[in-house]
């Protein structure tokens, strides 16, 4: 069976009918879900990382918190923009938010997506070096961050404090860590570059690519493309692969509300300008839970990965979110393969 996961954007507005105002209810609200997650069974909590805008920003705390209140639902990022970040606090954020869950942090990482603010990174202090991308800028940033969750030595100890020089690693450290870090990969070039470095594959409802062929079969060529890669590369255990869906099912009058006139609309991909170039869109599975299951069914980038992330419209509320899951898990799951 499929692993199912939420993930949460972690939108906050005032008004117009939200039930998440503010960013304590965000916050709290996130933590609320994945507690009533693990109890209808579904395997994963993720959050989105966005900067400068009214969504989830710094989400180790969070991670932590819900790590503290749940005991067997994995936690993670998908993902988190490695432009904006220090490797080596975030490693120290990382190691202790992965020892108080007892080893259920799944870490998706990555260049990230268009944001808010104009080259926001540079207010956090970074900029790409002379001759680099800020592609080139989060590689740098997660080579560095995966060398110091792994116990490379990254400073060398001070001979008044300690009586001798000898390098020194971050602390704390998690064994397994490294192991349970993802790439979010847009294109299958980035996806081949995931499975040479070692790293997990998540595949979002977007690729930064256009080539005529439907999302999920753009997908699942690129998940083939990793998983050649990977073992190509030689490494000793096997990659795990997410896919993001934004699944609805209609079960009630409250989400034929929402979303029943949806169903038709949002029922083919869409393609678009992003980032300077053309993207695929993913649609939406909207309907009855055994149509859902349907249709999935014939979803191939769904049938090649083994997680299945579903995105949730968090501004309504955890109650609502968690009936949908819960029926996502009970009706839809079982029919995945």
């Amino acid at each position: 069976m499929k692993s199912i996961g939420f993930l949460s954007f972690g939108h906050w507005a005032p008004g117009n009918g939200s039930k998440v105002e503010t960013a304590a209810d965000a916050l709290q609200q996130t933590l609320e879900l994945a507690v009533a997650a693990e109890e209808v069974g579904v395997r994963g909590a993720y959050v989105r990382v966005h900067h400068f805008a009214r969504q989830l920003a710094s989400p180790f705390p969070l991670l932590a918190a819900i790590g503290a209140r749940t005991s067997t639902i994995e936690i993670g990022t998908a993902v988190i923009d490695m432009r904006y970040e220090n490797p080596l606090y975030m490693a120290e954020d990382a190691a202790a938010a992965d020892l108080l869950s007892g080893g259920r942090l799944q870490l998706g990482i990555s260049r990230g997506s268009p944001e808010t603010a104009l080259n926001g990174y540079e207010s956090f202090g970074y900029a790409p070096a002379e001759g680099e991308t800020d592609a080139d800028l989060a590689r740098r940033h997660t080579e560095v961050f995966r060398a110091a969750i792994a116990g490379a030595p990254l400073a060398m100890s001070n001979p008044k404090m300690t009586g001798m020089s000898q390098p020194l690693a971050i602390q704390p450290r998690s064994p397994g860590l490294p192991d349970r870090i993802w790439w979010g990969a847009g294109t299958r070039a980035t996806a081949v570059w995931a499975g040479e470095q070692g790293m997990n594959l998540m595949s979002s409802t977007l690729l930064t690519e256009e080539t005529g062929a439907s999302l999920a079969d753009l997908q699942a060529e690129q998940i083939q493309l990793f998983r050649e890669a990977w073992a190509k590369a030689g490494h000793d255990h096997e990659p795990r692969v997410s896919v993001s869906r934004s699944i609805l099912p209609i079960i009630d009058d409250e989400t034929e509300h929402y979303f029943g006139l949806r169903a038709q609309a949002d029922s083919q991909d869409q393609v678009g300008h992003l980032d300077g170039g053309l993207a695929r869109f993913g649609r939406s599975y909207i309907g009855a839970p055994d149509v859902i299951a349907a249709e999935l069914a014939q979803d191939a980038a769904v049938q090649a990965a083994d997680t299945v992330l579903v995105t949730v419209p968090n501004q309504l509320g955890v109650d609502f979110n968690a009936r949908i899951l819960e029926s996502i898990v009970k009706d839809i799951s079982p029919h995945l393969g």
